[in-house]
């Protein structure tokens, strides 16, 4: 009888060991990205020439839409057509597919492709809820094409768009003549150079170019010194964090000018 009740004890103690075990996420499980909603507001543009498949599908078959804010140029991504008009203010709401891609990470590091197919189906089911499952795999197939050809541009799958408050559309106005009298100077890149108060150390290579690089980018700086415009579409100039970025303003006749020029930024290889 003994016997038998420790036997019986070992048994229940062992599969509550198991349970607790089974409880508790794999070591290299990746965990799921808890990417909140993120609000964009800025210019509508309408792009009529990006006729592909992948084009029409993130839109469900209408014309291409980015949002336009500062130095950043975001691909709206729809769950239904939507009509916006070009030029107009817009405030979005939504999950920047990237981020959530980053976040969940790449156990090759990108060196297999970018971005991994499971990785943008959970963008997916993040931004939109309750899809059939071959809604999301044809929303993830337009996405990672998306992002694998432009993986520095943000991609914003939409769940909340409206017209952006207008009141201070007359000062816009004011502002905008007011840019257009400064003048703008072209400086060199090694004088530009001279001139940096703050910058971002070498920073990490993107997942999507694992390699790292030396890239040349030409910018527009302003008066405050910094950098308001990004005059190319590589996409390693997309990738820097131009908000870091901080010059002495370039003075001409005792008044402070944009300055066009070009930085160069190196990548640091992934390890």
């Amino acid at each position: 009888m003994n016997r038998k009740a420790g036997i019986l004890f070992l048994f229940v103690f062992a599969l509550v060991g198991l349970c607790g075990c089974s409880s508790k996420p794999l070591a290299n499980e990746p965990q799921k990205a808890a990417t909140a909603l993120i609000k964009v507001q800025g210019k509508a543009q309408i792009v009529l020439n990006e006729t592909s498949a992948t084009d029409a599908a993130m839109n469900a078959g209408g014309p291409s839409v980015y949002l336009i804010d500062g130095l950043h140029r975001y691909r709206l991504f729809f769950k239904t057509a939507t009509s916006v008009e070009p030029a107009k203010e817009y405030t979005a709401e939504g999950v920047i597919a990237q981020k959530v891609i980053d976040e969940i990470g790449d156990p090759d590091q990108g060196k297999n492709g970018y971005p991994l197919q499971p990785s943008c189906e959970r963008a997916v089911r993040m931004a939109w809820s309750n899809l059939p499952f071959d809604v999301v795999d044809g929303y993830a197939s337009a996405l990672r094409a998306r992002v694998k050809r432009y993986p520095a541009r943000p991609v914003l799958l939409v769940t909340r768009l409206e017209p952006a408050a207008s009141d201070s559309a007359e000062p816009k106005k004011d502002d905008e003549s007011k840019n257009q009298e400064i003048p703008e100077v072209s400086v060199a890149a090694e004088k530009q150079r001279a001139l940096l108060i703050e910058g971002p150390s070498v920073p990490t290579a993107p997942l999507w170019e694992p390699t790292g690089g030396t890239v040349q980018c030409p910018v527009v700086i302003s008066p405050e010194g910094k950098v308001s415009e990004l005059e190319t579409g590589m996409q390693l100039c997309e990738a820097v964090p131009w908000s870091q970025f901080r010059y002495q303003p370039t003075v001409q006749h005792g008044r402070a000018v944009k300055v066009k020029t070009e930085v160069e930024v190196r990548f640091e290889p992934r390890k």
